[in-house]
C-alpha cells in the first residue's frame, strides 16, 4: 500500500504515468488502425488522453474502438483525479500543525501530568469528596433539590 502512496503522491510518478499511456496508447492505436502514421496515433493519443475530440482522426477499428475507450476511462477516473488531488493537497497544508517532535514531545509532558494527578488523586478526591458534601446539605438545609 505504501508503493501505492508514493507512487500517487508523487508528481513525478503521474508525468510518467501519463507518458506512458500515451505512447503505449499510440502504439496500439497505429498498430491496428491502418493508414495512420506514428505522428498520427501519437496526435490520436493526446487528443483522446485530453478529452478534447477534435474528430479529425477516430479508430475505425474494434480494437481502436475499445483502446480509446480504456484511455478515456483511465484518464477520466484516475489520471485526472490524482493530479487534481495532489494540488490541492499543496494547497491544503496547515503550517500550524504539530510536527511529529512536537507530538512526541507533548505526549512526554501528558505522560508526567498523569503521573503527578496519580500521586495526588487520594488526598484530592477527599478534599473534593468534603466540600461536595458541605453543598450538598446546604442544598438541603434550603429546601433546594
Amino acid at each position: 500500500m505504501s508503493l501505492l502512496k508514493r507512487f500517487t503522491n508523487s508528481p513525478k510518478a503521474l508525468v510518467v504515468s501519463y507518458l506512458l499511456l500515451i505512447v503505449a496508447s499510440s502504439c496500439i492505436y497505429w498498430l491496428v488502425e491502418e493508414h495512420k502514421t506514428l505522428g498520427d496515433a501519437l496526435w490520436w493519443s493526446v487528443v483522446t488522453a485530453s478529452t478534447v475530440g477534435y474528430g479529425d482522426t477516430y479508430p475505425e477499428t474494434w480494437q481502436g474502438r475499445v483502446m480509446a475507450g480504456i484511455l478515456i476511462s483511465v484518464m477520466i477516473l484516475f489520471v485526472i483525479p490524482l493530479i487534481t488531488a495532489h494540488f490541492a493537497s499543496k494547497l491544503i497544508v496547515d503550517n500550524d500543525a504539530f510536527q511529529h517532535e512536537e507530538q512526541e514531545e507533548i505526549k512526554n509532558q501528558l505522560r508526567e501530568i498523569r503521573r503527578i494527578v496519580e500521586r495526588l488523586a487520594p488526598a484530592d478526591a477527599a478534599r473534593a469528596g468534603a466540600a461536595l458534601d458541605a453543598v450538598e446539605a446546604r442544598t438541603e438545609g434550603n429546601g433546594h433539590r
